[in-house]
């Protein structure tokens, strides 16, 4: 049961990843659906405000990445 929801948790947020149509509007959309979604792992390991944070985290850098592909600036 928690490998699946593991894998919704983290598979479902990779497709939204880049939600928007620039630098701006992507990397917050990474933020938040990183939020989100690190706060549900993190409850499920007993700390969602250290998941939420670090999903954040991650979340802003991967939709920069992500905005950053898409523009061509990273191959």
């Amino acid at each position: 049961m928690k490998i699946t929801v593991s894998v919704l948790v983290l598979g479902v947020p990779l497709l939204l990843s880049g939600c928007g149509t620039t630098t701006t509007e992507r990397t917050a959309s990474g933020g938040a659906i990183g939020a989100a979604s690190g706060a549900v792992l993190g409850a499920l390991a007993g700390n969602p405000a250290l998941g939420a944070a670090a999903g954040a985290g991650a979340g802003l850098i991967g939709g920069y990445l992500y905005d950053q592909a898409i523009k061509g600036h990273i191959d």
